[in-house]
């Protein structure tokens, strides 16, 4: 290393911690060349800044309506192009809908997540979620709906309904995704985040691993987030689940260690976000999960299934939970939902 370099390097560690949409390619590529002794130590001590590091966000995902999507997304079991023997459904009932929302809280979980196989929704489809939307708030649980791309009319009707979170991933790299999906364009999903931000809904917002991406791929994939006018509030990073009969069904998987290394730039990237360890804990170890929370991941979906695909069960969780000393993170009183008196298929929510 050159003394310039050495310069260079110094001053973007004093710099970790704060909260910038300035990030260059070149600064995300020097986070990911950090030995990793030292890249979790630095992720550690700034998630340190913003958050308790022994809690975690919990939410449940469930699928409200399965199947028969028309894009092309070449992980997702839910596509029609690809024979992958999942049944369809269609939108569940409202009262189903709360049943298992009652379920989830009782459980721990604080944020109830919604997931609909749908290219977009239709104005039929969104006038019954927003139904949806509004038992899960009167519960006193988080809203996240993922239902595809949306007009900003859309969005403004889910920010009137309560919807407090709106998941729709970019993927991957810009320059990786049109080798993934080619049924929607990266321009779409950026046009769609830009209308949950400009209705006001908390953005949600990752990708996966494991989808033929270089290194490369994954730096450019953060930068995009980072640079963003303002950060995702929840950042998802996935494994990818794979199902037989999808195209990217045997790609090679990533590695434990670079999964960890993608947590903990998101984490220096984004100090204040929650970065989610999101589908493919269930083919994870304790202790690389472990890592992962030691990284700055401070989110997950809890429950045997995360739409199409299998997550560990509740248990397991509670029995790693307790050997890390782990507590699940309360609701914050500044943004917990009104609670009235008694009156959460997954490549689909990681592709939306």
């Amino acid at each position: 290393m050159t003394r310039s370099d050495a310069v260079r390097s110094a001053t973007l560690v004093d710099r970790l911690g704060a909260v910038r949409t300035d990030w260059t390619l070149d600064e995300v590529r020097e986070l990911f060349a950090l030995p990793f002794s030292d890249l979790i130590y630095h992720a550690q001590r700034v998630h340190r800044l913003y958050f308790d590091p022994n809690q975690v966000q919990i939410s449940t995902l469930l699928s409200i309506k399965t199947g028969a999507c028309p894009e092309d997304c070449s992980y997702c079991s839910q596509s029609i192009r690809f024979e992958t023997g999942l049944k369809s459904e269609p939108l569940m009932d409202l009262g189903d809908v709360m049943e298992k929302a009652r379920a989830a809280k009782a459980n721990g979980a604080t944020r109830f997540c919604m997931g609909a196989a749908y290219r977009s929704p239709k104005p039929k489809q969104l006038a019954q979620i927003v139904e949806m939307i509004k038992g899960v708030r009167a519960m006193g649980m988080e809203t996240c709906v993922t239902l595809g791309m949306l007009t900003p009319e859309q969005a403004h009707q889910l920010k009137d309904a309560g919807l407090d979170y709106y998941n729709h991933n970019l993927d991957t790299s810009e320059s990786h995704y049109k080798k993934v999906i080619t049924t929607r364009t990266y321009q779409d999903r950026l046009d769609t985040l830009e209308a949950v931000r400009n209705a006001g809904i908390n953005v949600c917002c990752g990708g996966i691993l494991g989808l033929g991406e270089k290194e490369q791929d994954r730096a450019e994939l953060l930068h995009t987030l980072a640079t963003l006018p303002q950060h995702p509030d929840s950042v998802p990073i996935n494994q990818l689940m794979q199902v037989p009969g999808t195209p990217l069904y045997g790609a090679e998987k990533p590695d434990g260690l670079d999964f960890v290394r993608v947590i903990a730039v998101a984490r220096l990237l984004m100090p204040k976000a929650h970065v989610r360890l999101s589908a493919g804990r269930s083919g994870m170890s304790d202790e690389t999960q472990a890592l992962a929370f030691l990284a700055g991941a401070n989110s997950i979906f809890y429950g045997d299934k995360l739409l199409t695909t299998e997550n560990p069960e509740e248990d397991k969780d509670r029995q790693l939970f307790a050997k890390l000393g782990i507590t699940p993170e309360p609701l914050a009183e500044q943004s917990a939902p009104t609670c009235s008196r008694p009156a959460d298929q997954h490549q689909h929510a990681l592709a939306n």
